[in-house]
């Protein structure tokens, strides 16, 4: 049970005495934790793209994909939740949204939706995955260009 009316534990996200939040904040913590996310998936994404080059089926693709990033984002987000949890526990408002904001970002993104979304997606697709339209094919291949 909260001891005083506007703080829970001694550290839950307070508000000040306006009531207000600064506008900023959530729109801070979004982008921030937009980055975090795309981190994690482009290092995901990149390892299941290089086992189904290397004559992976998409299943096991996703699978070796899984296994070979599983470890490192995990540990990854295990930093970066301590880093945020520290920030949560400061006496200014201010730092503690953003502490508390980010550190359920980081648990629902490495968890949630790298750990059981995707590859669930990934594996519902199939060969859909490495479909690209035609005209964008084309570019690749006079370019040069690769994953």
């Amino acid at each position: 049970m909260c001891s005083r009316k506007d703080t829970c534990a001694g550290w839950s996200v307070t508000s000040p005495p306006t009531g207000t939040l600064e506008t900023t904040l959530p729109v801070l913590v979004f982008c921030i934790a937009f980055g975090l996310s795309m981190d994690y998936e482009v290092f995901l994404l990149s390892r299941i793209t290089e086992a189904h080059r290397n004559g992976a089926s998409t299943t096991d693709a996703v699978a070796q994909g899984l296994q070979r990033t599983g470890g490192l984002i995990t540990a990854a987000a295990a930093i970066l939740v301590t880093v945020f949890v520290a920030l949560a526990a400061s006496n200014l408002t201010a730092l503690k949204v953003i502490g508390v904001g980010l550190t359920l970002a980081v648990v629902l993104d490495a968890t949630i939706i790298r750990g059981l979304l995707v590859p669930a997606i990934m594996r519902l697709a199939g060969e859909a995955n490495w479909w690209a339209p035609a005209p964008l094919r084309r570019l690749h291949n006079r370019l040069g260009l690769t994953d």
